[in-house]
């Protein structure tokens, strides 16, 4: 799959890989500085922003499509910044590629199952979310306000209604509004960016050692408990955890000058 990118900078390889519901838009700012030290390229991954829309969404595609990233661009190594679901697809491209990668930087997300089946579980969040987004009738729909309405009703936190409303675009052929991300498809592969990439996933390879990991983590945040410490350390016994004070799971939008800091101090 031929995904889309922003590419900026000038050094070795450094490539982003946004989180659920993200895309490149939301790296510009980072990337920019990161441009100083760097090549820079921010991706779209499959079913998200401007790149393409599949049928399918499991971290093996996810694998897939970075390698032929690597491939098309001709990258013989590079230092992968992954956030939320971008941190899994990171985590599984250098679990199989260890010769691709220089660093492994994993913003807020753990190499764990996040399927809890209780009503605060990651999976019915994100659930509720993807059936939100797929009931909406852009046909009535008027403005980004109007679907913020909606979603309001649906959606209690403003910050993360904020964050979805970046998807909202209008279709230059129809003239309306519409999602740019496939909500009815992650829906199907919700369960396995949910749960995928656990430490069962990475058994037959731990230790992994082969490249320097670090994990970056929202204080506010629940993505990365006090008891995942231990689970990230039988993986990667030579990774270091960083804590972004006064910052949550997105931490580089909320706090992005110490985020900043946290990936160049690793970097």
């Amino acid at each position: 799959m031929k995904l889309f990118y922003r590419k900026t900078g000038n050094g070795s390889p450094l490539i982003i890989v946004h989180g659920l519901y993200g895309s490149s838009d939301n790296w510009v700012n980072i990337g920019k500085q990161l441009a100083e030290n760097y090549t820079v390229y921010m991706i779209d991954q499959r079913n998200h922003g401007r790149s393409p829309f599949a049928n399918s969404n499991t971290y093996n595609d996810l694998r897939n499509d970075l390698e032929e990233f690597f491939e098309q661009h001709k990258i013989e190594k590079a230092t992968l910044l992954g956030h939320s679901m971008g941190g899994k697809v990171a985590m599984w491209f250098a679990a199989d590629f260890p010769e691709k990668v220089e660093k492994l930087v994993i913003a807020d997300i753990s190499p764990k199952n996040y399927l809890q089946l209780n009503d605060d579980s990651q999976f019915y969040l994100h659930q509720n979310i993807l059936l939100a987004m797929q009931e909406i009738d852009f046909s009535i729909i008027k403005s980004r306000n109007d679907v913020d309405d909606f979603m309001a009703e649906k959606i209690d936190n403003k910050q993360i209604r904020g964050f979805l409303l970046k998807n909202v675009v209008m279709d230059k052929v129809t003239k309306r509004y519409k999602w740019r991300l496939n909500a009815e498809v992650l829906y199907d592969y919700l369960e396995e960016i949910v749960s995928g990439v656990n430490r069962n996933w990475l058994d037959d390879r731990i230790p992994i050692t082969s490249y320097p990991v670090i994990f970056i983590r929202g204080m506010k945040s629940k993505y990365i408990l006090p008891e995942d410490e231990k689970l990230i350390k039988d993986i990667y016994p030579d990774s270091r955890i960083i804590d972004i004070p006064d910052a949550g799971h997105w931490l580089h939008a909320e706090q992005p000058e110490k985020f900043m800091n946290a990936v160049l101090l690793c970097c």
